[in-house]
């Protein structure tokens, strides 16, 4: 009788060691199932950025960002030290403040200097950059005999340039700046905005003033 209780007790732990394993099993793939699923969406994710990253460094070249004051910062910074370790000890303190009041007053050149080559630099860029935005609204405006809407100069500059990317709601922002600054006109028609240029009417203001002198 003994044998026999032992025997089915050890059938028993058995069959909870199985139960349980098979448990830990189902448990262990669906955990499995969820990490695999968050790897796979971080990895998309991660692609995203990347390509996000590689678009950003082609803009920063194109625009010459790279280029910038931190290089500059760097070549200037490692002067300080080596000038204040090679001074003596005993005169250390008056020539380190003369090399001090120095320094502040000598990159004054050089940044003149660069600003102007800056500005330089500005000035033949955007004389051989092609014409913005506004250039292009304004001069269609003043090629055009009637009023225009917003989508009307959207896809008339589509058609000119096709190179560009040109959105209707950057167009309507232009040329609300454009009315802001008296250099359009804007006209309302039933639910429709458009737009004319204002430089017609310089010519006209000015004719009366001319006028009253004469006489």
């Amino acid at each position: 009788m003994s044998e026999v209780s032992s025997n089915s007790h050890s059938t028993e732990l058995t069959s909870q060691y199985i139960a349980q394993v098979t448990g830990d099993l189902e448990r262990n793939a669906k955990e499995q199932d969820r990490v695999g699923a968050e790897i796979e969406a971080l990895q998309e994710q991660l692609r995203a950025l990347q390509h996000d990253h590689i678009v950003l460094v082609n803009m920063q070249d194109a625009l010459g960002g790279s280029n910038s004051a931190p290089g500059a910062e760097a070549a200037v910074a490692p002067s300080v030290p080596h000038q204040a370790s090679a001074e003596p000890k005993q005169s250390k303190g008056k020539k380190a403040a003369a090399a001090t009041g120095a320094k502040k007053t000598a990159p004054k050149k050089p940044a003149a200097k660069a600003s102007s080559v800056k500005a330089s630099s500005v000035k033949a860029s955007t004389a051989g950059a092609k014409p913005t935005l506004v250039e292009l609204i304004r001069g269609h405006l003043e090629k055009q005999n009637e009023p225009r809407s917003a989508a009307e100069i959207t896809t008339a500059l589509t058609q000119a340039h096709p190179d560009r990317s040109v959105k209707t709601t950057v167009v309507r922002t232009t040329l609300e700046g454009l009315v802001a600054k008296s250099h359009a006109h804007r006209t309302k028609q039933g639910s429709s905005v458009f737009y004319t240029t204002a430089v017609t009417s310089e010519p006209a203001s000015a004719e009366p003033q001319q006028e009253a002198v004469s006489d």
